[in-house]
């Protein structure tokens, strides 16, 4: 064999090899077609691990396409308001938004059972249910008669129960409350004598401080701390009883999304579910150093009593009788909801439950 021949004929095939492989990049890039999407989020950005879900989303896709499927996020009031970010998809001013359903409760109670709703399933069972027990496709029935294609895109986890300017001891002290708590779970704790009152976040800490409301919720310790209310509500309360796995969706327009090729329809669902797990992350990774500073700075935890904790849970199976008799959508999902709820807790009491509260014992006693 002459050596020099076959060095120049390898060398040779060699560059043909590079040149096929450097001309194929641009054909498969030319199979992903060009989409450009605007979301509208119901989170200003100061909130940046709750707001920060539309920017992952939007990063993982433009990853994943070499920048052919971008999405541009807007916080609340960039575009519409926050709690008009589902309207605005639906009609079209938008192609996506990043919100919580129970926002829309108004419209009709089921909106609200996408997100979390009073006594109903933690983070975890949250997920198992929409993921694995049709949750999913059960809300975009719902969803989709409303113009609109929804999946999971956060979680902040069980949320606190709300700053109160005075302790909450027994089930009167909640007679003439005013508290700042959304839909929901003012419509069981107006049974119990609560006067709730629709406040945007901005506007919680001075309507505090000269004692316009009694009482606020927002979300949790990392949030929370961000609005100073420990300066003017410092009794800090737990459980979140309304809020036990709070759903953020990213909620796209019908005609948008039936729109997009398959494979895009797959990434996205893929990119939300990793947003949907890293939102959550995040909150458990930032809330346990910020309930210490919390309480550095005056917050006084204090747990709802059991006494308050049963009279919420009748009045909130007295709300769902009510719905469940005046919706057939409603009671659907909210049936499937139940039953799920009730094998994720029994099961959940077994190793879990008995796992965590040993832990929980050797963390008390300064053993960890």
């Amino acid at each position: 064999m002459d050596r020099r021949a076959f060095i120049t004929k390898a060398g040779f095939a060699g560059v043909g090899a590079a040149a096929a492989t450097t001309l194929a990049a641009p054909a498969i890039a030319q199979s992903l077609p060009k989409v450009t999407w605007r979301c509208a989020s119901s989170f200003p950005k100061s909130l940046d691990t709750i707001y920060g879900g539309a920017e992952v989303l939007s990063k993982y896709l433009k990853e994943a396409t070499d920048g052919n499927f971008t999405i541009q996020p807007f916080a609340a009031g960039e575009i519409v308001p926050g709690l008009q970010a589902a309207d605005a998809t639906a009609a079209g001013t938008v192609e996506l938004c990043h919100t919580v359903t129970y926002y829309y409760w108004g419209k009709d109670p089921t909106w609200a059972l996408g997100a979390a709703v009073p006594f109903a399933l933690n983070a975890r069972g949250m997920n198992a249910w929409q993921y694995h027990a049709g949750g999913i496709d059960l809300m975009n029935e719902f969803f989709n008669k409303q113009g609109l294609q929804a999946y999971p895109g956060g979680n902040t986890g069980v949320q606190m129960g709300g700053w109160f300017r005075k302790e909450i001891k027994t089930v009167g002290d909640l007679e003439g409350l005013k508290m700042r708590v959304g839909g929901f779970a003012g419509k069981v704790l107006e049974k119990l004598g609560v006067v709730p009152q629709q406040i945007a976040g901005g506007d919680i800490y001075p309507s505090l401080e000269k004692g316009t409301i009694d009482a606020a919720e927002w979300v949790g310790p990392y949030d929370d701390e961000k609005l100073g209310f420990q300066k003017v509500a410092p009794f800090y309360y737990y459980p979140g009883w309304w809020e036990g796995g709070p759903t953020v969706s990213f909620m796209v327009n019908k005609e948008k999304w039936d729109s997009l090729p398959p494979a895009y329809q797959s990434l996205f669902r893929t990119a939300a579910q990793a947003t949907d797990a890293d939102m959550l992350q995040k909150y458990d990774s930032l809330n346990p150093a910020a309930i210490r500073r919390l309480v550095a700075g005056g917050a006084q935890l204090r747990p709802f009593s059991p006494e308050i904790l049963n009279a919420c849970f009748e009045a909130a199976n007295g709300v769902y009788a009510e719905m469940e008799a005046s919706n057939p959508e409603f009671k659907k999902i909210w049936g499937s909801i139940k039953a799920f709820r009730n094998e994720h807790f029994l099961y959940a009491q077994v190793a879990e439950y008995s796992f965590d509260t040993f832990m929980m014992i050797q963390q008390r006693n300064g053993k960890l």
